[in-house]
């Protein structure tokens, strides 16, 4: 769930966002139908240069048992700390990693890894895929996979990995680029980016080595059910929970 100013939203390709409903009314929503994790993100923090919303990540944490990701502005032990007291099971950081790649060890070190989630925002452009920050705003030097190496060196446990080229479209999940991911780490990967239909799901998971998958909006405007979906991926086969 990506928020802002409190509210959730969605877009395409990062633009055009559209109120998608109350955080914590679809946070129960999709507990209720049997959702395994939820990840939510204030886009405006970096950009705005304010901190996470650790209110509403208490109020959230008080309506929930499935665990959930926080990211957003987060730059320092101390940000963490402040949301994993208010709730949150992991906290999830992408720009300020960038910026200072030891807050990555940094945080491993103080929190456990487990709980260290790097967020990697790209897009494929001139035959390259480069990584992004402040909200797939800014381009940085750094080319995705080289990135994602390097933050699981430093210490993160897990990876969310967005394909911006994919974002909000429904086209389906960049296999491309999440198995080329996926291939060459050693944590877990959470695809996103794309997901529009059962089959993209089943995709992912049969073509990459991808440990999750992450969709928005088919669920935030019911296009597809949680319980649907896992009802129809272990019917296919696929192992979920």
């Amino acid at each position: 769930m990506d928020i802002k100013d409190g509210t959730t939203v969605k877009g395409v390709n990062f633009e055009g966002l559209r109120n998608a409903g109350n955080p914590i009314d679809l946070a129960k929503k999709y507990e209720n139908e049997g959702a395994d994790e939820l990840v939510f993100l204030d886009i405006t923090a970096t950009i705005e240069e304010r901190k996470t919303f650790a209110e509403l990540v208490n109020n959230i944490a008080k309506e929930l048992s499935i665990p959930f990701t926080v990211g957003g502005g987060i730059t320092s032990i101390d940000d963490v700390r402040k949301l994993l007291e208010a709730g949150a099971d992991k906290i999830s950081i992408n720009s300020s990693a960038v910026k200072n790649p030891n807050l990555i060890t940094d945080l491993a070190k103080e929190f456990g890894n487990q709980c260290i989630v790097v967020a990697i925002d790209t897009k494929f452009i001139d035959g390259y895929d480069w990584v992004f920050v402040k909200g797939g705003r800014e381009i940085t030097p750094l080319k995705t996979l080289d990135w994602a190496k390097k933050t699981e060196e430093l210490g993160a446990g897990e990876i969310l990995l967005t394909s911006m080229n994919g974002d909000g479209t429904k086209n389906g999940f960049d296999l491309r680029l999440t198995k080329l991911i996926s291939e060459n780490v050693n944590i877990p990967v959470i695809a996103s980016g794309g997901a529009g239909k059962i089959e993209d799901f089943e995709d992912v998971f049969n073509k990459t080595n991808a440990t999750g998958a992450l969709a928005a909006s088919i669920f935030h405007f019911e296009e597809i059910r949680i319980d649907d979906l896992k009802n129809e991926l272990k019917y296919r086969n696929i192992n979920v929970r």
